[in-house]
C-alpha cells in the first residue's frame, strides 16, 4: 500500500514476526531468523528463470553454498559455516538482484545491502570484518552459481565457465539441485541454522569448561 501523499517516506518493513525493520538503519534487535528463513525461501534465484515446478530459492541456494563451503573446508568452525549459510541473508529484505542489474544500480544498493548484512552478523555473533572468510565463502558461492546455471538456468558449460569458473573436486550429483517447495526449504533452512547454532554453543561451552579449574562448578545455563 503506497504512503499517503505528503506523508514522510516510509523506510521500514513490517515482518511476520511482528518486528518493524528499518531498512536504512537496521537494528540487530529487529532481525529474526524466522523472518530470514521465510523471506529467503520465497525469493527466487535467477529471477525465477529456472527449470522445475518450484523456484530455486535463495534459501535453497544458501543451503547449497554452506554444503559446498563445508566440502571445501572440512575443518571450518560452526561459526564460519553459519556465516556461509547467512551469506545472502540481506536478501530476505531486498530480494535477489541479478549481477548485471546490481552493476547498473551502483553503490546505493550495495550500501543498503551491507548495512542489513552487518545487522544480521551482529544479531548472530558473526564476524563483521573477515575478508579471508568472505573470500572463501565467495569461492563456494561461485561453485553453487556454476551448477545452478548449468543444471537449472539454461547456461551452457562454456558460458558458466566464463562467468563463474570451472569447479574442481565437486560434481553436481553430490549436491541438492532439485527446486523444492518454499515451506520445505524454509524448514530445512531453520533446521540447519539451529544445528549450527547448537554446534557453536557446544564449542563455546567446551572451551569455557577446558579453561576453568577442575574444582570450579560449571555455570548453570538459563
Amino acid at each position: 500500500m503506497p504512503d499517503r501523499p505528503g506523508a514522510p517516506a516510509r523506510a521500514w518493513q513490517r515482518m511476520l514476526s511482528g518486528r518493524r525493520l528499518d531498512l536504512l538503519d537496521p537494528s540487530p534487535l529487529d532481525v529474526e531468523i524466522s523472518d530470514i528463513a521465510h523471506g529467503l525461501a520465497r525469493v527466487a534465484r535467477w529471477n525465477g528463470q529456472t527449470r522445475g515446478d518450484h523456484a530455486f530459492s535463495v534459501a535453497q541456494h544458501s543451503l547449497l553454498v554452506e554444503t559446498i563451503f563445508t566440502l571445501q573446508n572440512p575443518a571450518a568452525t560452526p561459526q564460519a559455516r553459519l556465516t556461509a549459510l547467512l551469506h545472502d541473508g540481506a536478501e530476505y529484505v531486498i530480494g535477489d538482484m541479478i549481477s548485471p542489474f546490481k552493476a547498473a544500480v551502483g553503490g546505493g544498493y550495495k550500501a543498503v545491502e551491507e548495512r542489513l548484512q552487518n545487522a544480521i552478523h551482529m544479531r548472530f555473533s558473526l564476524p563483521l570484518r573477515a575478508d579471508r572468510l568472505k573470500a572463501t565463502i565467495k569461492k563456494a558461492d561461485l561453485v553453487a552459481a556454476y551448477f545452478e546455471a548449468t543444471e537449472l538456468a539454461g547456461f551452457s558449460v562454456e558460458e558458466a565457465k566464463k562467468f563463474f569458473g570451472q569447479p574442481r573436486g565437486i560434481e553436481a550429483r553430490a549436491l541438492d539441485l532439485e527446486p523444492r517447495p518454499a515451506g520445505a526449504v524454509q524448514r530445512a533452512f531453520l533446521e540447519r541454522f539451529g544445528g549450527l547454532v547448537g554446534e557453536m554453543e557446544r564449542a563455546r561451552d567446551g572451551v569455557t569448561a577446558d579453561r576453568m579449574p577442575r574444582s570450579a562448578p560449571l555455570p548453570r545455563r538459563c
